[in-house]
């Protein structure tokens, strides 16, 4: 039977700001597994102030503490898969995301984000969550509905890629940024590394596609996942399902190149589904595909090609 697992942040379960194939697991599981994993977000310069009704975690000040900064992302795992090895894919089945405090943040620095020469100065705000009516109250005024999904998710890479940043995102997956990753969404991973060795993090409250400031609303999450080991799944890159769409992504520095290889994969991804020509399934895009841009700001720009499912053709 399938067994289930708990995984929460803490010292010794946690990396920060990094994906490295020699991070040894601190979970190890059978594929069919559920483990609900517990992240924070963010280091102590971004707390609320004293005072403020806004509760940090118990455990989040002394996992800044005892870890040293080498990205944004505090990252729950490695959570090791048996029998996954490289040439492998590990589907990750989002079950549940839930909020964890009441507060987040967002912010942008000068030389980052959509537009690094616009802002002479950095901004910080903290933002509360009322998590009865989930609504984010924000500074400027008005409120919004939170929408909670995690930033970055990934499998370890490849072994001879050494220490790699939570920044860029890649063909292990890492900090992807895409909002359509909610509760009844799966995501397929490529394996490098025995065992797979997932990790989770980079929380968010809300985001808008682009994420165009460089960061969303920030904050602590819990999510509960059914990880899938598949054997005879060939991938290059991450890929995603929902209830209504197939969902190819890719990276890189210049969008173009980006827009073209989501196509390329949604071209051959039409073939397998629907054994669909080339030539028909690139047409067929131009009438029902959603070209999205994930995210302008990770050094590597995000693109998402979605596909409806019921217009598939049986």
């Amino acid at each position: 039977m399938p067994a289930t697992h708990t995984l929460r942040a803490a010292p010794d379960t946690v990396h920060w700001g990094f994906f490295d194939a020699t991070l040894p697991p601190v979970l190890t599981i059978d594929s069919g597994d559920t483990v609900t994993v517990t992240t924070v977000s963010g280091g102590p310069d971004m707390f609320p102030a004293t005072g403020s009704g806004m509760d940090v975690l118990p455990e989040h000040p002394e996992i800044v503490s005892r870890h040293e900064k080498k990205g944004p992302h505090i990252m729950t795992g490695p959570i090791a898969v048996r029998g996954a090895a490289p040439g492998d894919a590990l589907e990750v089945r989002i079950k549940d995301i839930q909020l964890r405090q009441n507060w987040g943040y967002t912010l942008f620095r000068p030389g980052g984000g959509g537009l690094p020469d616009d802002f002479a100065a950095p901004k910080v705000w903290t933002i509360p969550l009322d998590l009865e009516r989930r609504v984010a109250r924000l500074p400027w005024g008005g409120e919004m509905p939170l929408v909670p999904f995690f930033g970055n998710m990934g499998v370890a890479p490849p072994c001879d890629k050494g220490w790699v940043t939570s920044i860029i995102p890649r063909e292990f997956g890492g900090n992807l940024d895409n909002k359509e990753l909610l509760p009844g969404a799966s995501i397929y991973f490529p394996v490098f590394n025995d065992g797979g060795l997932l990790s989770v993090g980079d929380g968010h409250g809300a985001q808008g596609d682009g994420e165009l400031c460089g960061t969303a609303i920030e904050t602590a999450l819990e999510g509960t996942f059914e990880i899938v080991l598949h054997k005879d799944m060939a991938l290059s890159r991450p890929l995603a399902e929902t209830a209504t769409h197939w969902i190819t992504m890719a990276f890189d520095p210049d969008l173009d190149t980006a827009s073209q290889v989501a196509m390329r994969d949604m071209i051959a991804l039409l073939k397998e589904k629907a054994d669909l020509a080339p030539e028909a399934a690139y047409a067929f895009m131009s009438l029902a595909c959603e070209l999205r841009i994930t995210q302008v700001v990770n050094r590597s720009k995000g693109v998402h090609a979605m596909f409806p499912k019921a217009l598939l053709p049986s």
